[in-house]
């Protein structure tokens, strides 16, 4: 009896090269082609990289505004599907609340220790007051949209979330009614969720460009002016990711934290590089539903999380901006601003919305304590380093907290979250709907 032909076909050795691996490959090009621009003065690299990064960056925005809409509104209209999903929502905002303060004490902690503007040889004169302004009564009534168009032409994401939340809420209290518009919503998602994937696996090329157009314009003596507050920004970001996030795993999820960092790592790389929240969100669903997380809960909480849950920008880095500013023009801060600094990141961390940068939420920070906004200027240059290390802890959280309180709530999936790797994602796909979840009690 003969082989059959697809017995006697020989297997196909294939050589895949992982998603992790082309991220570095890109890192390291865009150092390498930033370098070469700025020492050689080779203007058409230098406009090249400064191209493909905005280009990259464009492509992410362009689904932010439709992508968070539906998120959200689809993610309220979830919480129907899991049992005391009340119950859930506020225990996400009360873990989304705790890392918030522990992440700006160590922030606080931080630049006290070291004083990150003095020495710098920087002066109130080399800074400049921001566009973009935050204060806590543009914060307030900037929340409520003056009419439908204008938060989505341009996106602006906190009134892009209050429009879902009202369309989510009254599609809840419709009920079967709103079915079909629900029915919509969810295609619209996952169409979108297709296309955001494409622009996601082009962030080896984005690399390139973001990198490199930092390294060509700014170079490494801008970094050396900087290097006491860059420093700060990192080990603050790293002793939250890898120190307190990993404790809290431990002790209250009662988890090992090394299959979380696992399991999260996609989410958590591509954070890095694209230095959006909202623009990685897909991916930080996904990775946190790997982590044994139930999908109709990851659906809310992650969302949520990804417009209003920062400890990178909204706790981390507005702390040590504050004292970095306060530095710089001499002014003395005392125990009442540290508690408007907890007070201001734990509250007002929606106004970063997600999107690159932390701009508004330092004005916010900055214009509570009294200090001059043009101390924001000091820090645009050196901005887009830092954000890419504030954007992957932001991230990070993102998935932390729902692993958190769902293994509180006995609803995580133990197997799932032990069998997490650091393997790349596939396309997502539709899965099939699974049946409610059930909350101890």
């Amino acid at each position: 009896m003969s082989a059959s032909p697809q017995a006697q076909a020989p297997a196909k050795a294939s050589f895949k090269f992982p998603f992790w691996a082309q991220i570095v490959a890109g890192l390291a090009l865009g150092v390498l082609f930033g370098w070469i621009a700025r020492s050689q003065d080779v203007s058409w690299l230098k406009t090249t990289l400064e191209q493909v990064g905005d280009i990259f960056i464009q492509l992410l925005k362009l689904a932010v505004a439709p992508l968070v809409f539906f998120a959200i509104l689809v993610s309220i209209t979830n919480l129907r599907k899991v049992n005391n999903a009340a119950r859930l929502a506020t225990r996400t905002l009360l873990w989304f609340m705790i890392t918030s303060l522990i992440a700006v004490g160590i922030g606080l902690a931080i630049g006290l220790l070291t004083d990150p503007g003095a020495g710098t040889g920087l002066t109130p004169a080399d800074g400049k007051e921001p566009k973009r302004h935050g204060s806590w009564i543009d914060f307030l009534t900037g929340i409520v949209p003056k009419d439908i168009v204008t938060p989505f032409t341009e996106l602006n994401v906190l009134q892009i979330v209050f429009l879902a939340a009202v369309a989510g809420i009254a599609a809840l209290q419709l009920g079967a009614k709103a079915q079909p518009v629900l029915n919509l919503a969810e295609s619209v998602l996952e169409l979108l969720q297709k296309a955001l994937w494409w622009v996601i696996r082009l962030a080896p090329l984005g690399t390139v460009g973001l990198i490199g157009t930092a390294i060509a314009s700014y170079g490494w003596d801008l970094i050396g002016k900087y290097a006491t507050f860059t420093a700060d920004i990192y080990i603050g970001c790293a002793l939250v990711m890898f120190g307190v996030y990993p404790l809290l795993l431990g002790t209250v999820a009662k988890v090992n934290p090394v299959q979380f960092f696992k399991g999260a790592w996609p989410a958590i790389q591509l954070a890095f590089v694209s230095r959006s929240s909202v623009g990685t969100m897909p991916v930080t669903q996904k990775v946190t539903e790997r982590l044994g997380v139930p999908k109709e809960y990851a659906s809310f909480a992650v969302p949520f999380g990804a417009t209003t849950k920062m400890d990178g920008c909204a706790a981390i880095y507005p702390a040590l901006a504050a004292i970095f500013i306060a530095n710089i023009f001499d002014v003395q801060l005392g125990i009442k601003e540290y508690l408007l600094i907890a007070f201001v990141s734990v509250v007002g961390s929606a106004a970063t919305a997600g999107l690159t940068g932390a701009t508004v939420m330092l004005t916010l920070t900055l214009s509570t304590l009294g200090l001059p906004l043009a101390g924001v200027g000091l820090l645009m240059a050196i901005d887009p380093i830092l954000d890419m290390m504030r954007t992957a802890t932001n991230v990070a959280g993102q998935a932390l907290v729902p692993v958190l309180v769902s293994a509180r709530e006995g609803i995580l999936d133990k197997e799932a979250y032990a069998a997490a790797s650091s393997s790349p994602l596939d396309e997502p796909s539709a899965p099939a709907q699974p049946a409610p979840v059930a909350v101890a009690a």
